[in-house]
């Protein structure tokens, strides 16, 4: 059986793509490409080059501490962070490696603030592209490529589906991580909350609209099967929560395997 993958942006909520892809590894499925926004192009890249397991060490020993070493500020380059400790990890992993040399086609999604469009990295250094992939705005500084001003896919693509059909002419499998959008609004915004604090309300808002603008780009793309792990009461800024989000990842997949295999 063979699928195309699409993995979709969500910070430390992507750890539940290693969960999907043990999972669906384990079942006799092959991913023949696939395509990554942001966390999920961390995910992407990982799987084209067979390092799956070597994410899911990385992610299961994050700790608060090890968090604290991945703020280093440096506001000249147009974020809050530099993003110094990120490419550093990314080059221990990745080195020279071109995306066009790994095991599959991979297509790294990423968004050119100047032209607004969607950008699909399929060629070049893994590292210069991830970076751009995961360049949150204002968090992490954009990168330039070839005359563009690269930042996070998800600002456009939450769910990158496009970008894998253009590599492969197999099923698509999407995978939402802004699918459970109830169960985080009960977490960020319960009901019986009587204190409603700008942040909590702006931080409730933005959850909304990129649930939706997620939602929007599969109607716009539908792939042939969307799963959204129930990962929802999780803060997507909390990247300690590896053991739990990658079980929640499996459990997605078995939880809608007979609609997984159906695409077979």
């Amino acid at each position: 059986m063979k699928l195309a993958l699409a993995l979709g942006g969500g910070a430390g909520l992507g750890w539940a793509h290693i969960g999907v892809l043990h999972a669906l590894k384990a079942r006799g499925v092959t991913v023949d490409a696939v395509s990554g926004t942001s966390i999920g192009a961390v995910a992407a890249v990982c799987l084209a080059a067979d390092r799956v397991n070597v994410l899911e060490d990385i992610a299961r020993s994050i700790n608060g501490r090890q968090v604290l070493r991945f703020l280093d500020i440096d506001p000249r380059k147009g974020s809050v962070l530099g993003g110094r400790t990120v490419r550093n990890r990314l080059r221990t992993h990745f080195g020279h490696d071109n995306l066009q040399d790994l095991f599959i086609p991979v297509a790294v999604v990423a968004a050119d603030i100047v032209s607004g469009e969607e950008v699909w990295i399929t060629r070049g250094r893994v590292v210069e592209a991830v970076t751009a992939s995961i360049a949150i705005p204002g968090v992490f500084p954009p990168v330039r490529r070839d005359g563009m001003i690269l930042i996070d896919g998800g600002v456009v693509a939450p769910v990158p589906v496009r970008a894998v059909r253009a590599l492969s002419k197999s099923p698509v499998l999407a995978v939402n991580l802004q699918g459970d959008y109830l169960r985080r609004a009960e977490a960020t915004m319960p009901v019986e909350k009587r204190i409603m604090t700008p942040f909590r309300v702006g931080r409730a808002g933005i959850s909304l609209l990129f649930s939706h603008l997620a939602r929007q780009g599969l109607i716009i793309d539908p792939p042939d099967l969307e799963i959204a792990p129930a990962i929802g009461h999780i803060d997507v800024r909390d990247f300690t929560k590896a053991h739990q989000l990658i079980e929640l990842g499996e459990a997605a997949v078995a939880d809608n395997w007979s609609a997984i295999a159906a695409l077979g």
